[in-house]
């Protein structure tokens, strides 16, 4: 199984909405993660399916994944596991619960949940320290996910470098 994680690209300043879960995406980070997707999808062709935090500003950048993907509506799904007080092991879980049949997933959320996630997953351990910026992707490979050190870090690439590819 491939595991795309993916931070939700820029959004507004908090005190532009009513509440955090509201932030919305700014028109520049529209922009920039349809260029990061398309980068995205030149590097890997296809994806079978979106996992999401339910906070706008990542659904919007999964709902931008979705439409670059073309993928089905049934094929985002927005989950609670993946919002910024989340549980990661209830994450794994319900992957493996209702969707171990997919070779690639995205998972779209925010930090530091997302770094933590793939730390865990490297190496056992939920403090290795990365630099992952808005829109930035990381590529995992993993035969079993499980909550611990079961994958193998492929890439993690900056939103310019994706950007760029995209282009």
């Amino acid at each position: 199984m491939k595991l795309y994680i993916v931070r939700h690209a820029i959004a507004a300043e908090a005190e532009e909405a009513e509440a955090d879960s509201q932030r919305p995406l700014t028109e520049k980070g529209r922009r920039k993660m349809r260029k990061i997707a398309l980068g995205l999808r030149e590097l890997e062709g296809t994806v079978d399916l979106i996992l999401t935090s339910p906070y706008l500003r990542a659904a919007q950048t999964a709902q931008i994944l979705g439409r670059v993907f073309k993928l089905k509506k049934g094929q985002v799904i927005e989950t609670e596991h993946l919002a910024s007080m989340g549980f990661p092991d209830q994450l794994i879980q319900q992957i493996n619960e209702g969707h171990s049949e997919a070779g690639s997933i995205v998972l779209v959320g925010h930090e530091p949940y997302l770094s933590r996630l793939i730390s865990m997953l490297v190496s056992g351990d939920s403090n290795l320290s990365l630099n992952f910026k808005k829109g930035g992707v990381c590529r995992l490979s993993l035969d079993q996910l499980q909550y611990g050190r079961c994958a193998t870090l492929d890439w993690l690439l900056f939103p310019s470098q994706l950007a760029e590819i995209g282009n």
